[in-house]
């Protein structure tokens, strides 16, 4: 046995225990909880709380805004403020933000406090993000994010319509204070020694062999193209229930058809696994781009149950292609954990 695995074998990384791993997951679909939902979430605002298409994409926009400021704010305190701190303050004020939307139903009122809580759940979910990316196998941990994603968006899509706005609101309140009872499942800080661990496994690997001499500014360049992919997503989730009722489509089916689809996302995130061990991750990730902008491009003509139906299914297949490949690349590029922990922001 060499020096090296003599040292890596003496170092264990905290965050990979199953616990912190287990904790991050559950945290990060909570986190993503609105973002996942927005659909129906949208639909919500405007049946049960009277407001207009410009009014939730406001709404929308000011929610997963704050989730952005939040990432952001979370990435400059992380690597010095104990993450189960930081996850208790995002927490609390997303609760408290949810709780004052119960009985505040006031368009300008909530505007605000839907900043409020994206920006609490920002906190909240770049915390768990980064624990995955500071995880020796972020990879790995990232595509078992993404599996449960589909999970979370089908039982979201199935549950969340047959809830009163107040009751949506209080199922993000309860979610977000299940966490506290396993709040020491986070590793307070990134210990040195699990640093120093993480970084001799990885030396002695030839992907980051491979890696070693990356500009600076790759990671910002991929942060931006999750940027731009998720400002197209973010846009396609919003309004493409809207759309499809403002076109006639039966509201029933629609139902129906976003609930399933989201089962899409289980095979779309094994099937984009495969391809990247098989092509890598440029190439499919190319297609896939070209692919998502083709199947937005047909329903430009207007929406019917067939067209809804082909886009919805494929739109559900190919978007977790582009988390997969975009946030690998991320945790290849980078491996201190700190751009991981403004994904979220992304």
């Amino acid at each position: 046995m060499n020096v090296t695995n003599a040292q890596t074998m003496d170092f264990k990384n905290p965050f990979d225990s199953w616990k912190s791993i287990a904790i991050s997951l559950y945290m990060t679909l909570i986190g993503y909880g609105v973002l996942v939902g927005i659909p129906v979430i949208s639909t919500a605002w405007v049946t049960l709380l009277g407001f207009s298409e410009v009014e939730v994409g406001r709404v929308a926009g000011a929610d997963l805004g704050g989730l952005s400021l939040g990432a952001v704010v979370t990435a400059i305190f992380v690597p010095r403020v104990s993450r189960r701190l930081l996850a208790i303050v995002g927490l609390s004020l997303a609760v408290i933000a949810n709780f004052l939307c119960i009985t505040i139903v006031d368009y300008d009122q909530v505007l605000w406090l839907r900043l409020l809580a994206g920006f609490g759940s920002g906190i909240y979910t770049a915390v768990a993000v980064s624990s995955l990316g500071a995880s020796s196998k972020p990879a790995r941990a990232y595509n078992a994010m993404l599996f449960a994603f589909a999970f979370s968006q089908a039982l979201e899509m199935h549950f969340l319509p047959l809830l009163s706005m107040a009751g949506i609101y209080k199922v993000f309140i309860v979610c977000f204070l299940l966490t506290i009872p396993f709040i020491k499942w986070i590793p307070a800080y990134s210990s040195s020694s699990a640093r120093q661990s993480e970084s001799m496994a990885q030396e002695s690997s030839p992907e980051a062999t491979a890696l070693q001499g990356i500009p600076a500014y790759v990671p910002w360049l991929c942060l931006f193209a999750i940027v731009v992919a998720y400002i197209n997503i973010g846009a396609y989730w919003t309004y493409i229930e809207l759309a499809a009722l403002a076109d006639k489509a039966d509201p029933e089916w629609i139902g129906q058809v976003l609930t399933w689809s989201s089962l899409c996302s289980i095979v779309g995130c094994l099937f984009a696994t495969v391809l990247s061990n098989r092509y890598g991750l440029l190439r499919p990730l190319l297609v896939t781009l070209l692919t998502v902008s083709v199947i937005v491009g047909m329903l430009v003509n207007g929406i019917t149950d067939t067209t809804f139906f082909v886009s919805v299914f494929a739109f559900n297949f190919l978007w977790i292609f582009n988390d997969v490949y975009q946030m690998s690349i991320v945790a290849n590029v980078d491996k201190s954990g700190r751009f991981a922990a403004l994904l979220p922001g992304a």
